[in-house]
């Protein structure tokens, strides 16, 4: 049997600071993508909806300047959850 890896990241979102306004949540969302998959190694990442309701939560302009969530992986496969707020 696989055990799954669990791990707690606090997901620095600056890089998606620089983009544009119109256009931040969508690059925050593609930060966490790229984090997760540097530090996990996983090929497949899934977001779960909290998540993404945590980076729109005050439209595309304004997004959180950092994120904590909670990682697991399951062999190439892993999956992104919004750690309490």
């Amino acid at each position: 049997m696989v055990e799954a890896n669990e791990r707690i990241y606090t997901i620095p979102l600056r890089k998606a600071k620089k983009k544009p306004g119109n256009k931040r949540a969508k690059a925050a969302i593609k930060v966490i993508n790229e984090f997760v998959e540097r530090h996990m190694k996983a090929e497949i990442i899934k977001l779960d909806n909290p998540v993404n309701e945590y980076i729109w939560e005050r439209g595309a302009h304004k997004i959180p300047s950092k994120v904590k969530v909670k990682v697991t992986k399951h062999e190439n496969t892993a999956k992104v959850i919004l750690f309490q707020k």
